[in-house]
């Protein structure tokens, strides 16, 4: 996590309007839950982020099967992640994570150029949406697999209905062939 704290601080260092946002939290800790994992981090007196063994202010716990969905789009914190406890800073947090891409298109762009950097980050998040996609469009198949199929199969009230059906029109069967023989001799 020292990893991913150093980059947002950098990405940070860059953005003072975003260290005054979180500075108006400093000593706060939020404890960030992504499926088994868990690392806790304070906020300083300068916005900045560091390791912290403290009790948490805050608890924001994410599926990592969310996690693409979450990088790709942003304004869907609300839907994605669960936070208890100071909702004034997860407030901040939310807010701060929707310029997310905004943050990544100005870092790619001062490496490879404002064209390619802004080109990449929508490759990017393009990649990080299919799995979402690819879901939804499955789970839409098995859906109308399902409602086109149903429409074939029998229920249990048809098919008792159908039964029926048949055991009477054997037995008028059975009675005319009765009568026809009947009618033979």
């Amino acid at each position: 996590m020292t990893l991913a704290l150093d980059a947002v601080n950098r990405a940070l260092d860059r953005e003072g309007w975003a260290r005054e946002k979180l500075a108006a939290h400093a000593g706060r800790v939020v404890r960030l839950t992504i499926g088994p994992f868990e690392r806790r981090f304070a906020i300083d007196a300068d916005g900045r982020l560091a390791p912290s063994e403290g009790e948490p202010d805050l608890q924001i716990a994410l599926s990592p099967l969310q996690l693409p969905a979450l990088l790709a789009s942003p304004e869907r914190w609300s839907e994605l992640v669960r936070s208890d406890g100071d909702a004034a800073l997860a407030a901040t947090l939310s807010e701060l994570a929707s310029t997310l891409p905004w943050f990544v298109e100005r870092a790619l762009g001062g490496a490879l150029g404002p064209i390619l950097g802004q080109q990449v980050a929508d490759a990017g998040r393009r990649l990080l949406s299919l799995p979402g996609y690819a879901a939804e469009r499955f789970g839409e198949s098995v859906a109308r697999y399902v409602r086109d199929e149903a429409r074939l199969a029998v229920g249990a009230t048809e098919a008792r209905s159908f039964s029926d059906e048949v055991a009477a029109l054997a037995a008028r069967l059975d009675a005319l062939g009765r009568r026809v023989d009947a009618l033979d001799r």
